[in-house]
C-alpha cells in the first residue's frame, strides 16, 4: 500500500522547502513533459486562477518514505496537532546522552535557521531521553529526538 501524508498549510511552497530541508526530502519534480507543476496542472485542465505557484509536494529521493503534500487553505492553524513528527537524529538509547544531546541540539540549530522555533527542550537527569519540542514556519509541532 502507498501513502501520502497531508499538511494543511497557508503557504505550500515555503512548507514544502521547510520540511524538505527537515526530512532531508527533495521538492517533487513535475511529470515528464512539462515543465513545471503549473504546466502540467494546466494540461489536465485546472483553471489558472486555481493554480499556486512555487512547489507543494516533497518525496523521499530514496524512494521509501511517504509523498508529501501541502495543500492551501484560507484558515491558519489554530489548535495543537493531533499528530506530529519526530525527526530522530540523536541514535537512539545505545548513544550516549551527552551525545545524543549534541546531535539534537545541532539538529535543532540547523531546523531554526530554515525557519523552525523552539517550544521546549525536555531532559530530566533521572531519565535517559532528551528531545527539544518545536513549531515549522507555520506552528505546527514536532519533536527533534
Amino acid at each position: 500500500m502507498r501513502y501520502q501524508i497531508t499538511f494543511d498549510c497557508t503557504d505550500p511552497d515555503a512548507m514544502a522547502r521547510f520540511w524538505a530541508e527537515a526530512l532531508e526530502y527533495v521538492l517533487e519534480p513535475p511529470p515528464d513533459g512539462h515543465a513545471d507543476w503549473r504546466d502540467y496542472w494546466r494540461s489536465v485542465g485546472i483553471p489558472e486562477d486555481e493554480l499556486d505557484g512555487g512547489h507543494d509536494s516533497i518525496v523521499d529521493p530514496a524512494g521509501a518514505g511517504p509523498r508529501i503534500w501541502f495543500q492551501r487553505v484560507p484558515e491558519a492553524k489554530t489548535v495543537k496537532n493531533r499528530l506530529h513528527f519526530d525527526v530522530r537524529v540523536g541514535g537512539g538509547r545505545s548513544v550516549p546522552i551527552e551525545e545524543r544531546k549534541q546531535r539534537v541540539d545541532a539538529e535543532v540549530d540547523r531546523l531554526s535557521a530554515a525557519g523552525a522555533t523552539v517550544i521546549a527542550r525536555h531532559h530530566s537527569p533521572d531519565v535517559d531521553h532528551y528531545f527539544v519540542a518545536m513549531r515549522d514556519p507555520e506552528g505546527n509541532e514536532f519533536d527533534v529526538v
